[in-house]
């Protein structure tokens, strides 16, 4: 699989992630708790800011 990755600094990216065969992960507390912790390692490494997210049930906007 090949990705793109822009290195524009200062740049804003809109983004979607779908999941595995659209199932619905992203309707308990639990798994919801996993994606902020998982964003939260994330920016540790390498910061970044959230302008806004949607989390539906399949899928994940973000700006």
């Amino acid at each position: 699989m090949h990705y793109r990755r822009a290195k524009t600094p200062g740049a804003t990216y809109f983004f979607t992630i779908v999941t595995d065969n659209r199932q619905s992960v992203f309707r308990s507390d639990e798994t919801i708790a996993l994606l902020r912790q998982a964003f939260h390692t994330i920016k540790a490494k390498s910061p970044f800011a959230i302008d806004a997210i949607a989390v539906l049930p399949d899928h994940i906007h973000s700006i």
